[in-house]
């Protein structure tokens, strides 16, 4: 019987027939229908229903319960026999309810994480069952368990990616690339009021914003200036500052040995042009600066960590990124205080600049400051403001 899927007369009429049962559960209370028919087909209808049809029809219809009787009475099979002996019928029904009660154990599951009482999280979860990710987690059986344990164990302390891996899923590699990766770089990215990184720079400083280092040598912080003592990396920092050169300094090189930052207070900016003006301006006198180029590595975090009793004068673009970012080093440093970055400074800069993008943040420390973004719509890059960073990082007089 099987022979009918491909005959001309039956073929059209019958995959039809198999689409209407996978989408009812099984059900022949319906109906389907043939446009444009060809003659075989018109008499293949004739047949089943009894019924003359014209050749001039342009739709023939065929309730399923009669496709299902003449079948049975010719064949001694019914339809849904038929269409199973060629390949099973799907239950989309039964699939829909099954994935929705597996979409709900991985929900329940996520909730019981560590950061499920934070906003980041319920947007975070909202977004993958709004746009049907977690219904492709599920249809692909990817390990979505292993996703929460990783964020479970979120932030890390500066932890090398291959041991991190190891340690909460038994594989070093479980993070370099794959399902679970990605998934886990779409929620840090919500974490972080960033956009997915697009490329293995943006993927690299996202990992290190949990404290996760996929590159010890990748990690780096920019340096103008900064009195050092200890090991290797000491003494380069110490010729740099003499020479008033600025100096980059990787993860791995800062861990070989302990540092001591004997100074009482470090700037800290976003862009590297105002380093480099600042070099430009004073050199071996200009105050000890860092550059973030962004959001703070793993190696920045490393370098301040050196410096406990520094007061950091912390700055970034004003942008609702930066503004995360300046929030983010005032809970994490005790003795950091904002440079520059308050309403009036931002009014006072505010014109022309691009338009702000992203979603909104606070600014605790000023809420003014929030304020007016959201009112002008414009980023003002740190450039901008060099005169007055200049004036700060100006050398005192004695």
């Amino acid at each position: 019987m099987t022979e009918l899927l491909d005959d001309p007369g039956w073929a059209r009429l019958l995959a039809a027939a198999r689409r209407s049962l996978e989408r009812s559960g099984g059900s022949l209370d319906g109906t389907v229908s043939v446009s444009t028919p060809t003659e075989a087909e018109r008499l293949v209808v004739i047949g089943v229903t009894g019924a003359h049809r014209s050749a001039a029809a342009q739709r023939l219809t065929v309730p399923l319960a009669d496709l299902d009787r003449f079948l049975r009475e010719a064949h001694g099979s019914g339809l849904t026999e038929l269409l199973s002996a060629a390949r099973p019928l799907r239950d989309r029904p039964g699939d829909l309810r099954r994935e929705a009660v597996a979409r709900d154990a991985l929900l329940a599951l996520a909730r019981e994480g560590r950061h499920a009482a934070a906003g980041w999280h319920q947007e975070w979860l909202e977004g993958m069952r709004r746009d049907g990710t977690l219904t492709r987690v599920i249809r692909a059986g990817l390990p979505f368990p292993d996703v929460v344990k990783v964020l479970n164990s979120l932030p890390a302390a500066g932890e090398p990616m291959p041991v991190f891996a190891e340690r909460i899923l038994d594989d070093t590699k479980a993070l370099g690339d794959g399902a679970v990766r990605g998934l886990v770089l779409r929620a840090l990215a919500v974490w972080q009021g960033v956009a997915v990184p697009a490329n293995t720079e943006q993927e690299r400083a996202l990992w290190e914003s949990v404290g996760v280092v996929p590159d010890a040598l990748a990690s780096q912080i920019l340096v103008l200036n900064l009195p050092a003592v200890g090991g290797l990396v000491g003494s380069w920092l110490t010729q740099a500052r003499d020479a008033g050169v600025p100096v980059r300094v990787t993860l791995h090189q800062l861990r070989l040995a302990p540092l001591r930052l004997p100074c009482d207070e470090i700037f800290v900016c976003e862009n590297p042009a105002v380093l480099s003006a600042a070099a430009a301006a004073f050199g071996a006198r200009a105050r000890p600066l860092v550059c973030t180029e962004g959001t703070p590595s793993a190696a920045a975090h490393h370098l301040l960590g050196y410096a406990p009793h520094a007061r950091l004068r912390w700055r970034n673009d004003f942008d609702w990124a930066g503004l995360r970012l300046t929030g983010a080093a005032l809970a994490r440093y005790p003795r950091a205080v904002p440079w520059r970055m308050t309403g009036e400074d931002y009014l006072r800069a505010a014109g022309a600049g691009p338009a702000l993008l992203g979603a909104r943040a606070a600014s605790p420390w000023d809420p003014s400051l929030a304020e007016a973004l959201s009112r002008v719509g414009r980023a003002v890059m740190e450039e901008r403001l060099l005169d007055d960073l200049l004036a700060d990082l100006a050398p005192v007089r004695r």
